[in-house]
């Protein structure tokens, strides 16, 4: 793969403006794929905390006898602070760094995981799992990867943000398995150190590999032309705020969020938090049911390395209406496949709904960059918000229903209605005039 720059730039040092530097140079292979190879690396470390809420519940219900509804509400407050920290951690990668940043949300998840070992009442769950683990999660959030894929390239953006989405569901592949093991066979408390060891694993890659600006390598981003780091912006809260108010007059946004949000319900929330405990339900062990949860991170990945090249090539609104409508026709099926074993029909639905599972994410980033431009990041970010509000509510009302109605029925019917309803408002999002993409590089 090879980088063509503006051999007419030369740029020069910040704090010597009459010193020029070396010309950019032509690597064989543009340093953009090294970055975005280890942002891949570093989401799926940080994925392991996503992969263990859904084993939590019923071994903290069994332990220390709360009520699933107050666990699922530890898990909303997870949810919920993982979206709202999001656009205020892509402002403060403009502030401070990718790097920095990045790496001190790492810690707070290692030390939010580890200290649940020693909890004795639900309020820590709350405070360690809920508000710590939120926290640095959000740092963490997919406003990570928008960052790095606007900083680093100009062709082949919806493919690269495919791959850096799937990195989430290649860590739930790796570690889901692993975790509903020493969930069963050695309790919960050895998976809770695994989350915080996965994490801080990946703090050294992040500090020695990662850069933050193709400046900092004398590098013009991958199909684009050089242009000098920009200065660090001060008030990365401040900012964040303007930008959402900017951009909630436009529709645009609120047909977004809402969108997203209904995806937060429909994945986050609802599936990957109950399905193992509702396949309990049904009489299925919890590691054959976890097994599913992987499998569906294995297709993940496929569909949305998929989705991303799609964004590439399709109009990303229409995109979204196909994703979301076969996922609310999977949700309306899933009730009558639930069962002891493992039947043919569980494993289409698995595969089918695996396809679907993150496939939205590439075309709402490359919606948020056609209408909001430099902005797109911290836009995103506050659409990300939508989607883990929305993650959240479900998780919580997940629980409460199962232990109002002893089922969890209600709540996958309620989710293919919903799906549906996004389904119109990607189709109602207006389009905008673009100048055409970079030409692809090889």
């Amino acid at each position: 793969m090879t980088q063509t720059t503006n051999p007419a730039a030369s740029p020069t040092a910040p704090d010597s403006p009459d010193r020029p530097l070396p010309a950019p140079r032509t690597p064989r292979i543009h340093r953009a794929w090294f970055v975005a190879a280890v942002t891949f690396v570093t989401i799926i470390g940080a994925a392991a905390f996503a992969s263990l809420p859904g084993l939590l519940i019923e071994p903290l219900h069994g332990e220390f006898h709360w009520s699933r509804g107050t666990i699922g509400f530890a898990v909303s407050v997870n949810l919920a602070l993982y979206g709202l920290t999001a656009p205020f951690a892509a402002a403060l990668m403009d502030r401070f760094g990718i790097r920095k940043v990045v790496a001190v949300a790492l810690t707070v998840i290692a030390a939010g995981s580890l200290l649940t070992v020693w909890m004795t009442a639900a309020w820590q769950l709350v405070l360690f799992w809920g508000v710590l683990v939120g926290l640095g999660s959000g740092s963490m959030a997919l406003a990570f990867a928008a960052t790095v894929t606007n900083r680093w390239f100009v062709a082949r953006r919806g493919l690269v943000t495919g791959i850096l989405t799937a990195a989430g569901a290649s860590g739930q592949l790796v570690f889901l398995p692993l975790l509903s093991w020493l969930v069963e066979n050695h309790g919960w408390r050895p998976a809770a150190v695994t989350v915080a060891l996965a994490a801080l694993a990946v703090v050294p890659f992040v500090w020695l590999l990662l850069r933050d600006h193709p400046a900092d390598v004398r590098l013009a981003p991958y199909g684009g032309a050089y242009a000098p780091k920009p200065a660090p912006v001060a008030g990365a809260a401040r900012r964040a705020v303007t930008v959402l108010f900017k951009a909630a007059r436009t529709g645009p946004f609120w047909l977004l969020a809402g969108t997203f949000a209904i995806c937060g319900a429909s994945t986050n929330g609802l599936v990957k938090t109950h399905f193992v405990p509702a396949a309990h339900d049904h009489g299925m062990p919890v590691t054959a049911a976890a097994g599913l949860l992987a499998v569906i991170g294995v297709f993940d990945v496929v569909g949305t390395i998929a989705s991303g090249w799609f964004t590439d090539r399709f109009e990303a609104r229409r995109l979204l209406a196909v994703y979301y409508a076969l996922r609310g026709v999977s949700l309306l099926f899933l009730p009558m496949l639930l069962a002891p074993a493992v039947h043919p029909p569980m494993v289409f639905f698995i595969v089918f709904y695996g396809l679907d599972w993150v496939a939205t994410v590439p075309p709402t980033i490359a919606l948020c960059r056609e209408h909001y431009g430099e902005d797109s990041a911290i836009v995103f970010g506050w659409v990300l918000a939508s989607h883990q509000v929305g993650a959240a509510l479900i998780a919580f009302a997940g629980g409460l229903a199962r232990d109002v109605f002893g089922s969890y029925d209600i709540v996958w019917y309620a989710s293919g209605a919903l799906c549906a309803a996004a389904a119109l408002m990607a189709l109602v999002i207006r389009r905008t005039r673009v100048a055409s993409p970079a030409p692809a590089t090889r």
